[in-house]
């Protein structure tokens, strides 16, 4: 139980590293939450700071996911205090993963060394799910590229990719013979992406109204760091 309760705690505090802020004071002296549309995260990043700050952003974000899923999680079987199987039925090695993850990812979102007001999650969730199976999560990324390019909506990409994730994972596994898939994984995936979608409600609603901004340059926004963008 203590292994349980420090896995969640050490994701969570990694997710809170608020990558964006930091980068934006430390880079421009601005806080990112302060400018565009007002998101702590790589989107708006590239948008007011442009490319090289959103990378390491997005850099930072991805690495937060993966360190929680794939290094984190395995702290209580180091110390020899997990089982193999939880309830007789899903594998507490992918459950932990998933556990850390959605640790690191709900710090993301609500980071305790930024006020609690932080980003979407979805680089971070990407970065969880590398570090538990990376094909389905490839598959998504794949998804995700081919809406931006041709939409140059950034949420609207964001959140097909979100919702295609469970459907290539159940793919794999009932269709292309993926026993390895545990269904823990695709039970939780489904509520994270559901989850994720929520945070994009704002983005939903500019997308049928016909307002939601789209991707122009990657470029920082010089003079106009008060502009409003989308997410």
């Amino acid at each position: 139980m203590l292994a349980f309760i420090v896995i969640i705690v050490l994701s969570y505090l990694i997710g809170s590293i608020p990558s964006s802020v930091w980068v934006g004071k430390l880079t421009k002296g601005v806080d990112i939450r302060e400018h565009g549309s007002g998101n702590a995260g790589a989107t708006n990043t590239f948008r007011v700071l442009g490319w090289k700050a959103g990378t390491v952003v997005s850099l930072i974000d991805i690495a937060k996911g993966f360190v929680a899923a794939f290094y984190i999680s395995q702290i209580g079987f180091a110390l020899g205090e997990m089982p193999e199987v939880l309830w007789g039925v899903w594998e507490l090695d992918t459950t932990m993963r998933i556990v850390a993850g959605v640790a690191a990812v709900i710090g993301h979102m609500y980071p305790l060394y930024a006020g609690f007001k932080g980003g979407k999650g979805v680089i971070t969730a990407a970065g969880m799910l590398y570090g538990i199976e990376p094909i389905s999560i490839s598959l998504a990324l794949s998804v995700f590229l081919i809406i931006l390019f041709t939409s140059r909506y950034v949420s609207l990409a964001s959140i097909i990719a979100t919702l295609s994730y469970p459907i290539f994972l159940i793919s794999l596994r009932y269709f292309f013979g993926f026993a390895e898939i545990d269904g823990s994984l695709m039970v939780l995936s489904g509520a994270i992406s559901l989850f994720i979608v929520i945070k994009h409600r704002a983005n939903i609603k500019r997308l049928i109204d016909g307002n939601e901004n789209r991707i122009k340059s990657f470029a920082p926004a010089k003079g106009k760091l008060n502009e409003e963008q989308s997410a």
